[in-house]
C-alpha cells in the first residue's frame, strides 16, 4: 500500500509539473489567437491593440467566420452590415455584405470601426459598450447618469447583452494579453520598425 501512494503521489506531482510547464500551450489552446497575421496588421494599423480585437472575436464569434447573430450581425467580429458599409465609405473600399464572412474584409472594417470609437470615447471599456449597444446609447447613458462609464459599475448598463459583452470581452482581453503578452510585444515592436523604416 505504502509504494502504491508513493506511486500516485509522484505522479501526480509529475503531471503537475508538466501542466505548470505548459501552461501557455494548454491555455493557447482554448484562446487562440488564430488569423493573427490578418489582425494584427488591421488592429496596428488603426491603433488598437491587436489583443483587444482578438478578444473581441473571441466573444463574438469564437473565430467562426460564418457566424451570423439572430439580429443579422456577420462573421468574426460580427459587425452588422449597415455598420461595416459605414466603415467601407469612410475607407473609400465598396461594399459587399457577402464579404463580411471573408477574415481579411471583416476584421479590416471592424478595426476600423474600433478605431472610430476610440476617437469618440477613449476608453476601453467605452469602447467595448459602444461596439455591442451602440454609440448613441453609451452617450444617452452617459449623460443622463444611467452609467458611469466605469468597469466597476458595468451593473449599471441597462442592456444585459451589453454588460455581458463587455465583461466577457475584458476577461478575455486580460487573458490573451496574458497568454500572448511577448507575441504581441515583439509584433508591435516590429511593426514600428517598419512604419518608420
Amino acid at each position: 500500500m505504502g509504494k502504491a501512494k508513493l506511486g500516485l503521489f509522484l505522479f501526480l506531482m509529475a503531471l503537475c509539473g508538466l501542466l505548470l510547464l505548459n501552461w501557455r500551450e494548454i491555455g493557447q489552446r482554448y484562446y487562440p489567437l488564430k488569423y493573427r497575421e490578418i489582425i494584427f496588421r488591421h488592429a496596428q494599423a488603426n491603433g488598437i491593440d491587436p489583443l483587444l480585437v482578438a478578444a473581441i472575436i473571441k466573444t463574438e464569434s469564437n473565430f467562426h467566420p460564418e457566424a451570423v447573430s439572430p439580429r443579422g450581425a456577420i462573421g468574426l467580429m460580427q459587425l452588422l452590415p449597415s455598420t461595416a458599409q459605414d466603415m467601407a465609405r469612410l475607407r473609400d473600399e465598396p461594399f459587399d455584405p457577402r464579404k463580411l464572412y471573408d477574415p481579411e474584409t471583416n476584421i479590416a472594417l471592424g478595426t476600423s470601426y474600433l478605431a472610430v470609437l476610440f476617437q469618440e470615447f477613449h476608453d476601453p471599456v467605452l469602447v467595448l459598450a459602444a461596439y455591442n449597444g451602440g454609440r448613441g446609447n453609451v452617450e444617452r447613458w452617459l449623460k443622463s447618469a444611467t452609467w458611469s462609464g466605469k468597469e466597476l459599475d458595468l451593473d449599471q448598463i441597462p442592456f444585459p447583452e451589453t454588460r455581458q459583452f463587455v465583461r466577457k470581452t475584458l476577461w478575455n482581453y486580460r487573458v490573451y494579453r496574458f497568454l500572448y503578452r511577448e507575441e504581441s510585444s515583439r509584433t508591435t515592436a516590429a511593426h514600428r520598425g517598419q512604419s518608420s523604416g
